[in-house]
């Protein structure tokens, strides 16, 4: 006889959803609205069962209450990065009507609090913040592996499956659409308008792009690639000069400075690097001066370092003499090693001055203001994700969805771009985002589309009160250029 045991069957997976009602004064104007919090099923069509539930997936949407047509609304859906972020840090820093509450120094420091952000773009738009599968609260149902969902082509198809079911389930097909990502959630952003204008017909009218990575490389240190190495002076000289290891010209700013930088990137470093070891000796040692010189680092180290300067030593070497590091996200930020020895930092300083305050808030904000409960930890950022991330459409090549933005604006002349780059950003510098887009292959008939601005900031340049007010601005005006 053979012992048969019976199968147990799962419960079904439902939506779980928690709706509440709010206000938020923005530029003197109390906006009322309503937070939708919960997470939605993402489900495949099968040939045997008609339709099959693949993952549970956690959103925080806001609308303003009172509009009589959606119609007239546009609607943002944002994102983060990582592969393996939340949207956190867009949710909570930037777009969204709370925002984490910085000390009278601009420092975030526990116990974290919220406090209402009147630099929220819910007066300008709708705003949908996507955490994506292994993020957040956002996970696959029981009996789906997560790594199908952590490759560049599946997260694209699964976020869009997110966009296409709230557009119907909410109607708000007829709005005006957005997308909003940060650093690789860019990546994700013009990789989804592609795939669902291709795919489903789907158009959005705008794209912001905060600390974008289209070109992979632009950023990635690797032997014979002198890109980054060139694209990062820049953002090394904002940082040097920050830490006072760099000294303005008589009558020179900032801007007039970077742009000398620029030009010595551009002509005398390009061209050393270009020439390798055929460099005459007497060039080598003109550009070592200029190099230390812009990047607040010892003529010594330069040489040692054959011109080339990787980002992660930038940010050991700097304050090296003083026991201090700086930030990869945030050049301005300082840490403390355990010694002055090694090669990189032990931690970054500008990660950890400001994941505990978004953790901390988040989990507080969703289950006390939003009343979204969940036993599941929120995972503000996966590091799992990122490690076991797969790019099978990109092997032996840089991931590089430049071009397919290309594809999509020639496709969709009315679609808008805005561009947020930050001066001490040294994971995602702002030199690099201008030669993806100087490098872009638009039609001159659609430059205009594309706008950029600059900020005193890092990574999350909306960490600093002035430069957010400065930033919200910004996105009022491209939504109204972009709208007409």
């Amino acid at each position: 006889m053979t012992e048969t045991k019976d199968k147990i069957t799962p419960p079904p997976v439902e939506d779980r959803l928690s709706v509440t009602q709010h206000k938020v004064t923005i530029d003197g104007v109390e906006v009322p609205y309503t937070a939708t919090a919960g997470t939605l099923v993402l489900r495949e069509e099968t040939d045997k069962d008609g339709e099959k539930a693949k993952a549970s997936l956690f959103f925080v949407a806001y609308t303003r209450d009172g509009v009589e047509n959606v119609a007239d609304r546009p609607l943002t859906f944002a994102f983060n990065g990582g592969p393996g972020s939340s949207s956190v840090w867009l949710h909570l820093g930037l777009l969204g009507p709370r925002r984490i509450m910085a000390d009278a120094q601009g420092k975030l420091s526990p116990p974290y609090r919220l406090t209402a952000n009147a630099y929220s773009l819910l007066d300008k738009s709708d705003l949908v913040f996507i955490d994506p599968i292994g993020t957040g609260f956002s996970r696959p149902v029981v009996g789906e592996e997560a790594k199908q969902f952590h490759s560049f082509k599946r997260d694209i198809e699964s976020v869009g499956r997110f966009i296409l079911l709230y557009l119907g389930r909410y109607k708000r097909w007829s709005s005006a659409k957005f997308l909003g990502g940060e650093s690789y959630g860019t990546t994700r952003a013009c990789g989804l308008a592609s795939y669902l204008q291709e795919t489903h017909g789907l158009y959005f009218n705008g794209i912001i792009l905060v600390s974008a990575v289209l070109d992979f490389q632009t950023l990635l240190f690797e032997q014979g690639n002198d890109l980054p190495h060139l694209l990062f002076l820049p953002s090394y000289a904002a940082t040097a000069l920050h830490h006072g290891k760099v000294k303005l010209a008589d009558g020179q700013d900032l801007s007039a400075f970077l742009a000398e930088v620029r030009e010595f990137v551009l002509g005398d470093y390009a061209s050393a690097l270009l020439r390798g070891t055929r460099l005459k000796a007497e060039t080598r040692t003109r550009v070592a001066q200029r190099l230390a010189h812009y990047s607040g680092l010892s003529k010594q180290y330069v040489e040692r370092s054959n011109l080339r300067i990787e980002h992660l030593r930038f940010c050991k070497e700097l304050l090296r003499d003083e026991g201090r590091t700086i930030g990869r996200f945030d050049g301005r930020e300082v840490g403390i090693d355990k010694d002055a020895v090694g090669e990189r930092f032990e931690y970054d300083p500008s990660a950890s001055a400001t994941q505990g305050a978004y953790t901390a808030a988040l989990n507080a904000y969703v289950r006390e203001e939003l009343e979204f409960t969940s036993d599941l930890p929120y995972e503000v950022i996966n590091l799992q994700v990122y490690k076991n991330w797969q790019y099978d459409d990109h092997q032996n090549k840089y991931v590089n969805v430049a071009d397919t933005l290309r594809k999509t604006m020639n496709e969709n002349p009315a679609l808008k771009i805005f561009v947020a780059n930050g001066y001490y950003d040294i994971a995602t510098p702002f030199m690099a985002t201008e030669y993806t887009f100087d490098h872009l292959g638009l039609d001159n008939s659609l430059q205009d589309n594309v706008s950029m601005a600059y900020y005193h900031g890092g990574h999350m340049m909306y960490t600093d009160e002035g430069e957010l007010a400065r930033l919200k601005q910004d996105l009022d005006r491209f939504y109204s250029a972009t709208l007409g």
